[in-house]
């Protein structure tokens, strides 16, 4: 077993694709196949699960993973220290419902630790995808929400993946609207004075259960409904439709403007906001500091 071939191992992991890996490491994509075939042979498990539609990590290759990202981890800090060597890209990945702190975070990141060279990826995406990303390795945190609906199905998905959720803050429900919608002088606002605006939610793509929903109430029924997929067309839609969408009240005037504004709901619920990764696994050094930016950007 080689140094090179656990870094083989991480990024066809990280590109989900032996063809874009090679690529991406400048070798053949023959010989990057039978390197990671012959590590399979001498370490006497399978890696990599392989079908028509491509690779997935197999079960002993998400535990085999977990190894190999510490030891080349390490193995880059060792030769950066010691042996002058250049330093080596960093690489992180996170993946999220979409909430702005998350990006205030990241932004942070970057600007702390992304000095010399670096590949980072940030995913807003579907909660579904989000447990997977992190369950592969694809991502090495995630952040979502869980309340009182979701909470045992949510649950039972992190522990049959061996993801654990961290607690980073408990909201109250908020809705999200245009600073100029007669309802934004409000102090607080029920369900009933939303009927007449128009419902904006994350669509959730095939897994596209209540429990899945990035909102709460996800039960409710609207008379005005609009699905997107990305935050920016969600905005512009808040403020063009005189639109709302339900929230946790936390928003970046910095990254976000003024022109959206949070208003309480009239709810009982609680939103229970975390990051989840792999249990019993060391974050790294960027995994970390990430979950740091995480505090300072929610004020804690």
């Amino acid at each position: 077993m080689t140094l090179q071939q656990l870094k083989y191992v991480i990024e066809v992991v990280k590109q989900g694709s032996i063809n874009e890996a090679a690529r991406r490491l400048f070798i053949s994509q023959p010989s990057l196949s039978n390197a990671v075939r012959d590590l399979e042979a001498e370490i006497g498990i399978v890696i990599f699960d392989r079908s028509n539609k491509g690779i997935s990590l197999s079960k002993d290759g998400i535990e085999f993973l977990r190894y190999a990202s510490q030891v080349v981890e390490q193995a880059e800090l060792l030769e950066s220290r010691y042996m002058n060597a250049k330093p080596s890209y960093q690489h992180f990945s996170v993946s999220t419902q979409h909430y702005a702190f998350a990006v205030n975070a990241f932004v942070s990141l970057v600007q702390e630790f992304g000095h010399d060279a670096y590949e980072l990826t940030l995913r807003e995406t579907k909660t579904y995808e989000i447990i997977e990303d992190v369950r592969s390795f694809r991502s090495e945190i995630g952040i979502l929400y869980l309340n009182e609906f979701n909470e045992k199905v949510m649950n039972k998905m992190l522990k049959d993946a061996n993801l654990q959720f961290q607690s980073l803050f408990i909201a109250k429900p908020h809705i999200f609207i245009s600073s100029r919608n007669p309802l934004a002088k409000q102090s607080i606002v029920t369900i009933e004075q939303l009927q007449q605006y128009p419902y904006l939610s994350f669509e959730q793509g095939e897994y596209n259960s209540f429990h899945f929903s990035e909102e709460i109430l996800s039960t409710l029924t609207h008379k005005k409904s609009i699905r997107v997929s990305d935050r920016a067309t969600l905005f512009n839609l808040l403020i063009g439709l005189n639109g709302y969408t339900i929230s946790t009240g936390v928003l970046s005037a910095d990254l976000n403007g003024n022109e959206i504004i949070p208003v309480p709901l009239d709810c009982q619920e609680d939103i229970h906001v975390g990051w989840i990764a792999h249990r019993n696994v060391s974050l790294s050094v960027l995994g970390a500091a990430y979950v740091e930016s995480l505090k300072r950007a929610i004020g804690h």
